[in-house]
């Protein structure tokens, strides 16, 4: 008879869910009992709650990631929060392991003046407002005609297609009634788009890109001042990249019917407004609300990055996104580094903050490694944790409890309403159906306690 390990996996988004499919399929001289931990009542964390409803295809990962827990071989314990209904220590007592897979939720912080003022939000509460995360408020305040984010990336990518589009396009995607409501009140007019560096430089993809463009009744407007500054570095080595040329050509075709409208006269009901070489010096605060964004006009050094000009424009808003990453949060007694937003690790397998390893102790995605890459790269990220954890078999954890119903017995003796996977299905059977009765794809839930009474059949 071989041996059986047991391994918790904290975390159920696709760096948890990969992570358990992986060690479930890798060669292996033992048994494995994969118990996955996740907050929220639903699975597959970011791509359920990251990813804007309009992107339906991003989403269809969640068809791969429901293979993996429809396999049999991992239980999925859904509203169980870690440090509070499960502790380290009922970890230890369990498991021989436990990876961490929590992923970043939080903004990077922009340390300017002004950026606290009322009106200036961060990416990451919009976007989970948006796609109806149950632990934030149900309504946004959506009543700016004048709106900034600051960001070249993919986040600020959606969060703009998001402000700009008109509540009615987004009605066949999954995108809750409250949030339905709040966007079609929304009296935006014009949005401005911030990168501190040239734009062949944004890490937008190209795909992304030419989806903004593609809004209806939006003008795309940008600075023909943005394209006109030499840039050696750029012309040199940009210039090459298969990405950068696409995205080049989609801005080359905004200008271009830039051109035409003015030349007609045509203008949309909205506009978005690219901002190039235009790094955030200060938020302009009036009576304590965002009243603008004062803007450096940077230009290239030659080697990628940028110098300051000391040329300055202010930008009129009534309210400012930042979308400039992601951060990490820390665990109750796991170390973190405050710098990086991250558990401090090597290969996935965690340390002290004095850099020794701590056995038994691992981490994979976002907490691991800080939020870069796309949901693909988290599939190397975990093989690489994993290849470690099973090196590491000699100082695994001998767990004092191996009884494979402990854990739903302990779940219930601390009277915590946990999910199951059989509970996924009837609420994603039921968000279909709701969706179904209005002729659309899918209605999310969004309260979590109607979410856990659907999930528990209650």
């Amino acid at each position: 008879m071989s041996e059986t390990m047991r391994l918790a996996i904290v975390g159920a988004g696709p760096a948890g869910i990969y992570a358990a499919d992986l060690l479930k399929k890798a060669e292996r001289d033992f048994e494995v009992e994969i118990d996955l931990f996740e907050q929220l009542p639903a699975p597959y964390g970011l791509v359920r709650y990251g990813v804007s409803p309009d992107h339906p295809r991003i989403k269809g990962i969640i068809g791969a990631l429901r293979d993996v827990l429809d396999s049999g071989v991992i239980r999925y314990f859904g509203n169980v929060r870690y440090g509070v209904d499960v502790t380290l220590d009922d970890l230890k007592k369990h498991y021989n392991a436990v990876i961490f897979a929590t992923g970043a939720i939080r903004d990077a912080g922009l340390d300017i003046p002004g950026i606290d003022a009322e009106g200036s939000y961060g990416a990451a509460p919009f976007v989970s407002w948006f796609d109806g995360h149950p632990d934030v408020p149900r309504t946004w305040p959506l009543e700016a005609r004048e709106v900034g984010v600051i960001g070249n990336g993919n986040v600020a990518l959606d969060i703009s297609r998001m402000l700009i589009k008109h509540a009615e396009d987004l009605l066949p995607t999954e995108i809750p009634a409250n949030v339905h409501a709040g966007l079609d009140a929304n009296p935006i007019e014009e949005l401005h788009l911030f990168g501190r560096r040239g734009p062949k430089y944004v890490k937008f993809t190209p795909l992304e890109l030419r989806e903004l463009g593609e809004v209806r009744d939006v003008d795309m407007i940008v600075d023909e001042r943005d394209f006109d500054i030499e840039d050696a570095y750029a012309d040199e080595v940009l210039a090459k990249n298969k990405q950068v040329i696409v995205i080049s050509r989609i801005m080359d075709k905004w200008r271009a019917e830039q051109k035409e409208r003015e030349a007609s006269g045509e203008r949309a009901s909205r506009r978005l407004h690219m901002h190039f070489w235009s790094k955030p010096v200060e938020v302009v605060v009036e009576d304590g609300r965002v009243a603008g964004l004062k803007i450096e006009r940077t230009a290239p050094d030659g080697q990628g990055g940028v110098v300051d000009t000391g040329e300055f424009e202010v930008i009129p808003m009534q309210s400012l996104y930042r979308a400039i990453g992601y951060f990490g949060s820390p665990l109750d007694e796991i170390p973190f580094d405050e710098q990086r937003g991250v558990i401090p690790n090597a290969q996935g397998r965690v340390q002290d903050l004095s850099g020794e390893q701590i056995p038994g102790i691992y981490a994979t995605g976002w907490i691991k490694r800080g939020p870069v890459g796309l949901i693909g790269h988290t599939k190397s990220d975990a093989m690489e944790t994993l290849e470690c954890l099973m090196e590491d078999r000699a100082s695994w954890w001998k767990p004092e409890v191996t009884d494979s119903e402990a854990i739903p017995a302990l779940l219930h003796e601390r009277n915590v309403p946990y999910t199951t996977i059989e509970g996924w299905h009837r609420l994603d059977e039921h968000e279909l159906a709701l969706g179904e009765a209005e002729g659309r794809t899918r209605i999310k839930v969004v309260p979590r306690d109607e979410m856990t009474r659907v999930s528990r059949g209650e």
